[in-house]
């Protein structure tokens, strides 16, 4: 299933519809390469790269690559719900119109790209979301020669996919999922999105760098989800800082700082991580720590979670100096991303979600270093990138594979977040 052509989506808003033209895209396009002229979609931020600098794109009939680069897309298109009598579930559906969003920002991506000159052979697979299918489309001889798979999307389908042993030696992208690399162990994962670890880690750089205080107060809610953030906050902090930073552990009941307050000073910031994102756990902290700042200075590290949850107060964020981490921001006010939305309008009649601008910015960067030396995807550390969504700094772990461990942090300042790092 190659496509080839960029297939117009319909304004009706019917989104079962967009998947029957979708559908009908992958059953009727053949194997072939597109390439556009000049007005190709969009142009956005330079890559930072080892590469010469960006080159204006050339015709059709004078080439920049010969090079074809294949790339296999796995995504939970679900389209066996069309014909179904039920039709789609509304957590089928959601997951369909994640799949429909990437795909068409990975797609506007690789146009962009071959208004450059570069090729491209992408073949779009349904992996309907079953573990049973995604495993055997392990065994298609043409997703296993493909030069890069991107997908599937969710951990488990990663897990049905590669299997154990790891069955394919190919590079495989996992392109949204935040999911700790640990629990695939297949060297040849490349995870794009941060994992929780990596919050920390930058949460803690931050801190010991910026803030530089003399104790860190990590406020427990007692609910063993707050480990996953706090232990790799602790090994952070205490390599960072080599040890030289007291680390404390208060469990809070009832917003109670009481048996607290004797280890606080007035003088210098008093930082407090806050782990939890529950709900009626921070409704209460959170009030607590407003008032707490009344009389002593405070600075306050949440989850990165929090950006989401809507229940928080923006006037007790900012008065408890609240900063998160994110690896998912979007400056729409940025030249790249007012280009971006501009050319994702004129060919799909709608407007761009969070996954449309990952899957162009994934599009673009994996199909940018496909395009060059053979070996570009073993060296993705040398091949940074400035995404519309966050930036691209690849690491290489045994085991693992690559994973990008940028983040940014913000901070709440007046009523909204401002990066500061």
């Amino acid at each position: 299933m190659t496509l080839a052509q960029s297939h117009r989506l319909p304004l009706s808003g019917n989104k079962v519809l967009w998947l029957l033209v979708l559908l009908a895209a992958i059953g009727s396009c053949t194997p072939k390469v597109r390439r556009v002229g000049k007005t190709g979609p969009v142009k956005p931020q330079p890559t930072v790269t080892d590469k010469p600098a960006e080159q204006p794109p050339v015709t059709a009939e004078k080439p920049v690559v010969a090079k074809t680069s294949s790339i296999a897309l796995l995504l939970p298109f679900g389209l066996d719900n069309i014909g179904s009598v039920k039709g789609y579930k509304a957590a089928d559906l959601k997951k369909a119109d994640i799949a429909v969003d990437y795909y068409q920002g990975f797609k506007l991506a690789l146009d962009s790209l071959t208004a450059k000159g570069y090729n491209y052979k992408l073949q779009v697979y349904d992996t309907k979301d079953e573990p049973g299918y995604t495993h055997s489309l392990s065994i298609n001889p043409a997703i296993r020669n493909s030069n890069l798979i991107v997908g599937p999307v969710f951990p488990e389908g990663i897990k049905s996919f590669a299997g154990k042993p790891v069955a394919i030696k190919k590079p495989l992208v996992s392109p949204l999922a935040p999911a700790s690399p640990a629990d695939f162990a297949n060297p040849n994962l490349i995870t794009v999105i941060p994992p929780l670890d990596y919050h920390a880690y930058n949460a803690a750089k931050f801190i010991a760098n910026r803030v530089r205080p003399r104790k860190i107060f990590i406020l427990r809610s007692g609910f063993t989800e707050d480990n996953k953030y706090i232990v790799p906050f602790k090994q952070s902090i205490d390599s960072i800082s080599k040890k030289k930073i007291q680390v404390v552990y208060y469990t809070v009941s009832h917003g109670s700082f009481k048996s607290l307050l004797p280890q606080l000073n007035n003088k210098v910031e008093n930082v407090f991580i806050v782990p939890s994102v529950n709900q009626s756990f921070l409704t209460v902290t959170l009030r607590s720590l407003d008032t707490l700042a009344n009389h002593y200075p405070v600075t306050t590290i949440g989850h990165p979670t929090w950006e989401k949850l809507t229940f928080l107060k923006p006037d007790i964020l900012q008065h408890i100096k609240a900063h998160i981490t994110s690896a998912d921001r979007i400056n729409y006010r940025a030249a790249a991303a007012v280009s971006f939305i501009r050319a994702y309008r004129k060919a799909y009649k709608k407007e761009p979600s969070a996954f449309a601008y990952k899957g162009f910015d994934e599009g673009y960067y994996f199909g940018e270093v496909l395009a060059q030396q053979d070996d570009a995807l073993n060296q993705l550390d040398q091949h940074s990138y400035k995404a519309l969504h966050n930036d691209f700094k690849f690491v290489k772990k045994a085991g693992q594979g690559w994973i990008n461990t940028h983040v940014n942090v913000f901070k709440y300042n007046n009523f909204e977040l401002k990066k500061v790092e």
